[in-house]
């Protein structure tokens, strides 16, 4: 969750266009609960429909002519593909477009998940105090998704032929499979009793590159980061390799942005292994 956005400007005209989209949905958005994107590049607020359901309101913007492609329809494209995964990922149950001087606006009505996230931060601070049949719904929901046949990219071999050994120091392995994958399979996208947020960008990936993401963001934390392992056991095969590589390869690089810091010393240990496998 980000502040409002620095420029008044955009926050006025974030808060105009999400209160137009609540009226051409027919929803009341309540007070409280505002919560913000990058840069307010999205602004989400609990609302209740017509007849009284609790749902989420989420407006995205985008400038016209890049309002398009995978981020932008990934919602929509989730719920066509997935529906709501035995309740594990909130069903969404409308949209609105609009457009407004060079901008465009897309509102997503979602059902709302009341319950906390399960980290404020995508990198878990401590460890993940959950009940055995949170990590069997994880697994047979990851394994579901996998199953869906998209055209839609996650994650593409000309980046993994290029990222892989800049940073992690091996030639890229090669994909024994590719399946569908969430994408971003993080601890702020997660809630107990499990669902999964946001799925924007959503699509193929090598085999196991939901699991290596949760297991790369679990590694501050050693006995959550075992469990992950244990509950998603294509880390660690042969078959994972391609997907543990990218995911390592991803995470470095943002660390020579100067992001993810806290984790560096641990991926660095990763990579080490990947290399030796």
């Amino acid at each position: 969750m980000y502040s409002p956005p620095p420029d008044p400007d955009t926050e006025q005209r974030m808060r105009a266009h999400h209160a137009r989209a609540a009226n051409a949905l027919e929803v009341r958005v309540e007070p409280g609960g505002e919560f913000w994107g990058w840069a307010g590049r999205t602004l989400g607020a609990p609302a209740r429909t017509a007849d009284g359901q609790p749902a989420w309101l989420r407006l995205v913007s985008a400038p016209e002519d890049k309002a398009s492609g995978k981020l932008w329809d990934g919602a929509l494209d989730a719920q066509h593909a997935f529906g709501d995964l035995d309740g594990h990922r909130p069903a969404l149950l409308a949209v609105n477009d609009a457009v407004d001087d060079g901008t465009a606006y897309r509102a997503e009505l979602s059902v709302r998940v009341d319950q906390p996230v399960l980290s404020d931060d995508p990198i878990l601070q401590h460890e993940a105090q959950l009940p055995d049949s949170w990590w069997v719904d994880l697994a047979g929901t990851l394994e579901k998704v996998s199953a869906v046949s998209t055209d839609r990219v996650a994650v593409r071999q000309q980046y993994m032929d290029r990222a892989i050994p800049e940073f992690v120091g091996i030639p890229a392995p090669a994909v024994t499979c590719w399946t569908t994958a969430h994408g971003d399979l993080h601890w702020a996208n997660l809630i107990a009793p499990l669902r999964i947020l946001d799925w924007e960008g959503w699509g193929r990936a090598p085999e196991g590159f939901d699991a290596a993401t949760l297991y790369a963001y679990s590694l501050l934390q050693p006995d959550t980061a075992a469990r992950v392992r244990d509950v998603l056991p294509v880390l660690g095969s042969p078959a994972g390799l391609a997907a543990e590589a990218t995911v390592c390869a991803q995470l470095l690089q943002t660390v020579a942005r100067g992001d993810n810091l806290a984790l560096e010393d641990q991926l660095r240990n990763w990579s080490e292994e990947l290399r030796h496998r």
